[in-house]
């Protein structure tokens, strides 16, 4: 059975792929690695819980021999907003805290999962099906630090032999985690300000085309790459996944169908918008699906549905 540290664990996507690791390889097996952000109650309780800062390599590197650790998911990253703010900042998480994940892992023989993003594309490639391998200039310290996450994956698999594997994520959408300062957060706040104000303001322009997926196909997407046959990887690491593409009214039309009377204006902002722009309108993920079978369950009409009736029934709750 695998023994599993989530850097990260309290995150967006940390959150939800924690106890989904849990259910699948047993509470005792999966660590969560939090810093300074409390967890919830349920994933407090269901498991083995170790502070764990990523940039200090003593600290990691302590709770992977605790533990016997022989998987290492690293969450951790400033997201794009948040890092355009804070440079320096999302490169010492992001570069300087990875560079530890991986000397720890080659150290102790882990496998390392890095997660990409869409980020790490810039204005100069081709925005329509976005290759899996093609030019990657981003104009973002989000987007540097995820391209520079990636050639740091390949060189341990390739200098030291260290099984490293990843995807690049597009906005991930979830009806449990809030927001947290991505540039596709839009794509969640819709949902709650629908159920809640039937109204949205929203930050990026009409036509503003991006790739999307629903928070069950991006923990698909996570545990099937690591669980994935090696002889078959070609890339490795990064490979493109997506589920869907929209623009802000494609999703607005979308949910208007179930609640008639939600409006939606716009009120752009131009940081974000600087950064959507150079991010691709749909990537092409062949090279997922032929290589680890990537096979996403959600597209925008099932979803839709979904979100709004899990957060329907926390509005009716009071839990909103």
């Amino acid at each position: 059975m695998k023994k599993i540290l989530v850097i990260g664990s309290v995150g967006q996507i940390g959150s939800e792929l924690t106890m989904k690791l849990r259910d699948i390889y047993g509470n005792d097996n999966v660590v969560a690695g939090i810093r300074k952000t409390m967890p919830s109650e349920e994933l407090a309780n269901s498991g083995p819980l170790e502070t764990v800062d990523a940039t200090n390599i003593e600290q990691l590197a302590q709770v992977v021999k605790k533990y016997n650790i022989d998987t290492i998911y690293n969450l951790a990253a400033l997201l794009s907003a948040v890092a355009e703010a804070r440079p320096q900042a999302a490169w010492n998480v992001g570069v300087n805290g990875l560079y530890n994940v991986l000397e720890v892992a080659r150290e102790n023989k882990c496998s390392v999962f890095f997660p990409s993003s869409i980020g790490a594309f810039g204005s100069s490639t081709p925005l329509d099906n976005t290759p899996q391998d093609t030019i990657q200039r981003p104009g973002t310290m989000y987007g540097v630090t995820k391209v520079t996450g990636e050639l740091l994956s390949d060189y341990y698999y390739k200098r030291f032999g260290v099984d490293t594997r990843g995807v690049r994520f597009p906005g991930i959408i979830s009806n449990l985690t809030l927001p947290g300062g991505g540039t596709t957060d839009y794509a969640v706040e819709i949902y709650y300000e629908a159920v809640k104000n039937k109204k949205f303001t929203c930050p990026l322009a009409k036509g503003t085309f991006l790739d999307m997926m629903y928070m069950p196909d991006a923990l698909k997407a996570a545990i099937d790459i690591m669980e994935a046959d090696p002889s078959k990887l070609k890339h490795r690491n990064c490979f493109n996944v997506t589920a869907m593409s929209f623009d802000p009214e494609i999703i607005y039309k979308e949910i208007k169908k179930h609640i008639p009377d939600f409006v939606m204006e716009y009120n752009v902002d131009p940081v974000k918008q600087s950064i959507a722009d150079s991010w691709p309108n749909k990537m092409d993920d062949t090279a997922a699906r032929e290589e680890w079978g990537w096979n996403p369950k959600f597209n925008l009409e099932e979803m839709t549905i979904d979100m709004l009736n899990v957060i329907g029934e926390k509005f009716k709750k009071g839990l909103l």
